[in-house]
């Protein structure tokens, strides 16, 4: 059988596309320029660099954990459910998306806060969220869960209902469907928009400097160690960042959607 003809696309196309290219990679040269590539290993184990990263690793993967644990729920409600308001609702969740990192961290500063809104009824319980480590994983989730919930529920529409439907009329029960058929089917999207939670939770920093502060070992992450480092050791900055860009490559890797689907 011989294969699908191929459209192809106009010629000036490649010519923004190589731009936009130059652009997202010149940046990326400059820094490897800047690299002192005798030290690097040396400042990467550093025992600062060391916990730094081990505390990113640890808050991103229970903020992931959260984001699934939340997520799913919410993409399934959105995408194959209708009720008053669903558009509001969807535009409510998709709010961290759009918001600039810093208001989100005042939002959450504000809510979970000793003053906040559920600040008085945490004290009596003697819970202090914020500038602790668990504010570092609320923070990563609350930027982190669109990208989650965008990914899922794309997906879920666009495999449509068909084989629930099946399974339905063969008596499944709605919790078997779910388990059986509908996670199954989406599990390329799930696993994509996992990995994605992933990469925004270990590159955050605007929430997390605003609600959870730099406390070394507590809740400066890689990218506030970074940032620190700006000042005091340029070439340390350089080290840790190329750091994080390789380990947001081996994400990215893990997200495209081949490897998904494999």
């Amino acid at each position: 059988m011989a294969a699908p003809r191929q459209v192809g696309v106009p010629a000036w196309i490649f010519l923004p596309a190589a731009l936009g290219a130059a652009l997202v990679l010149l940046p990326l040269a400059g820094m490897l320029s800047r690299v002192a590539w005798a030290d690097v290993p040396a400042l990467v184990t550093s025992d600062s660099a060391r916990t730094a990263l081990g505390l990113s690793l640890r808050t991103a993967g229970s903020s992931t954990l959260l984001c699934l644990l939340l997520g799913v729920p919410m993409a399934l409600v959105l995408a194959r459910t209708s009720f008053p308001g669903q558009g509001l609702v969807r535009s409510a969740v998709l709010l961290p998306l759009v918001l600039p990192p810093v208001v989100g961290g005042i939002a959450l500063l504000y809510t979970f806060g000793r003053r906040g809104l559920l600040g008085a009824e945490l004290e009596a319980l003697g819970v202090q969220v914020a500038f602790s480590t668990v504010a570092v994983v609320l923070a990563q989730t609350f930027v982190s869960l669109p990208f989650l919930v965008v990914s899922l529920e794309g997906s879920l529409r666009s495999a449509g209902q068909r084989y629930e439907v099946v399974a339905a009329t063969l008596g499944a029960r709605p919790t078997t469907v779910l388990r059986r058929v509908t996670l199954p089917v989406v599990l390329p999207g799930l696993v994509s928009g996992t990995v994605l939670a992933f990469a925004r939770s270990l590159g955050e920093f605007g929430a997390t400097v605003t609600f959870a502060g730099s406390l070394e070992g507590t809740t400066r992450t890689l990218p506030l160690y970074i940032y620190g480092l700006r000042a005091t050791d340029p070439d340390a900055a350089v080290a840790m960042s190329l750091l994080l860009v390789v380990v947001a490559v081996v994400v990215i890797g893990l997200a495209r959607p081949g490897s998904a689907a494999s």
